[in-house]
């Protein structure tokens, strides 16, 4: 699908720009416009995908962040930046934090220093498993994203963070493994990529059971799919800790997580 078209979908979607909307514009560098490398086989690019925790909640070190020129994000607008979190777009006035996915661009990065990594920013915050099944809203968004970012680039993977707003019920819990089982197959056939990796990361260890009564039901899936599934992979969340709220990664855990995913990932691509 022509790059015009592609545009033209993702503003029919009503994407503002991630970067357009900063909480503090005073004290927030404006971001830094990249051209993705001429060779398109050295431009790595991996969809983050999934709920809040994949966007990341902790805003307490994000002024202390280092920008690497080797690590791009597509805005909401489809152009490419050089990667700084929040990678994604304040919802309302809930802000977003560091996430796992520069973090486990810099350690893909460790294991091949010639590529460049492009992230396409997909998460969102409080979304159920049935948004994201293939022709719901933010399943849709996330196919013109990939389909933009593959024009210059080779999708090599995806990183998947979701499942606490489902662990609120016992039918969503239960059913949780055949849904996402079938939006994975559908995604790797919609960007003809059947072998497609991806990597699920695990709900944390903090999640409290009068708001998530049947996390552990999800968190079984999410460590079953990977044997169910080929060119799964999975990030444990073993250790890692909450930002204070019971619900959300703190940086540090967001950091780790990130590197837990680039093991994984790595894991799958040099099967």
């Amino acid at each position: 699908m022509p790059r015009k078209i592609l545009l033209t979908l993702l503003a029919i979607f009503g994407c503002a720009s991630s970067h357009g909307q900063q909480p503090d514009s005073g004290t927030t560098p404006a971001p830094t416009p990249a051209t993705p490398p001429a060779n398109k086989e050295s431009f790595h690019i991996y969809l983050l995908m999934g709920q809040s925790n994949m966007a990341g909640r902790d805003i307490r070190q994000l002024a202390s962040q280092v920008d690497n020129p080797q690590v791009l994000a597509l805005d909401m607008d489809g152009k490419w930046i050089v990667a700084r979190d929040p990678l994604h777009p304040p919802q309302g006035r809930t802000v977003p934090g560091a996430g796992p996915g520069i973090p486990f661009a810099l350690a893909m990065l460790k294991a091949e220093q010639k590529i460049t990594i492009g992230l396409i920013p997909c998460a969102v915050g409080g979304s159920p498993l049935k948004d994201w099944v293939k022709g719901a809203e933010h399943y849709d968004k996330a196919l013109i994203r990939a389909r933009l970012a593959a024009q210059v680039g080779v999708i090599k993977g995806v990183l998947w963070h979701q499942g606490e707003t489902d662990s609120a019920k016992k039918d969503t819990a239960e059913s949780y493994e055949l849904r996402l089982g079938t939006m994975f197959k559908d995604l790797r056939q919609d960007l003809r990529l059947p072998n497609l990796p991806i990597v699920v990361g695990q709900l944390g260890d903090f999640l409290t059971p009068d708001k998530q009564p049947y996390a552990e039901t999800v968190r079984g899936t999410l460590r079953h799919i990977p044997t169910a599934m080929a060119d799964v992979g999975y990030a444990d969340s073993a250790g890692l800790t909450d930002k204070g709220d019971k619900l959300h990664f703190s940086a540090e855990a967001a950091k780790e997580l990130g590197a837990r995913y680039a093991k994984a990932m790595l894991s799958l691509q040099r099967k």
